[in-house]
């Protein structure tokens, strides 16, 4: 193989004013590509749920210590809310606005997995590039979402956000997004 595209590579350099012999290589170099196991892993995984209130997806938990899959979690959006400083029981003004996201997750697959909302849940919508929309401020309600779960464990409790105006969504994962939640107006 690695004749092959060293052969391809310089095909692609040594015509690169030619027109013609230089599409047979780039076609030659995909379908090289084909086959290996990057070009397949992105096309194999399921797109990131979108969800809105009352609604469940399931996305692989990321192992943040070295980015490998790990197992796989359910999330339900319960509820949506938009909050006043004291709705949060602060006295800290948002740079936006308050909305609390309540939801459920749990642990669906055979392996440990975690989750962890803070520092990685963005707020964006039509007009504004996403932000990060975590904040420290808790209701006191529900259980501790960002946990390890073993398999079958669940909990149900809120995160609050600080986000720029009602509307938009709120994504929640690194660089993609592993779920998407809806935010109402």
């Amino acid at each position: 193989m690695s004749a092959a595209a060293l052969i391809a590579a310089s095909g692609i350099v040594g015509c690169s004013t030619e027109e013609k012999p230089s599409e047979p290589a780039k076609e030659s170099s995909v379908a090289a590509d084909k086959p290996s196991k990057p070009a397949e892993e992105p096309s194999s995984a399921p797109p990131a749920p979108v969800l809105s209130v009352g609604q469940s997806g399931t996305y692989t938990a990321v192992d943040s210590a070295d980015e490998t899959l790990t197992t796989k979690m359910q999330v339900t959006v319960k509820g949506v809310k938009y909050v006043d400083p004291a709705g949060v029981g602060t006295s800290t003004k948002a740079k936006g606005q308050y909305a609390v996201l309540t939801l459920t997750v749990k642990n669906v697959g055979s392996k440990e997995g975690s989750f962890s909302s803070y520092g990685i849940m963005k707020w964006q919508d039509a007009s504004t590039a996403a932000q990060n929309a975590s904040t420290l401020e808790t209701t006191g309600e529900g259980q501790e979402l960002d946990t390890t779960y073993a398999p079958g464990q669940s909990a149900t409790g809120d995160i609050v956000l600080d986000v720029a105006r009602k509307g938009g969504s709120v994504n929640y994962g690194f660089a993609d997004p592993l779920f998407t939640v809806t935010m109402p107006k």
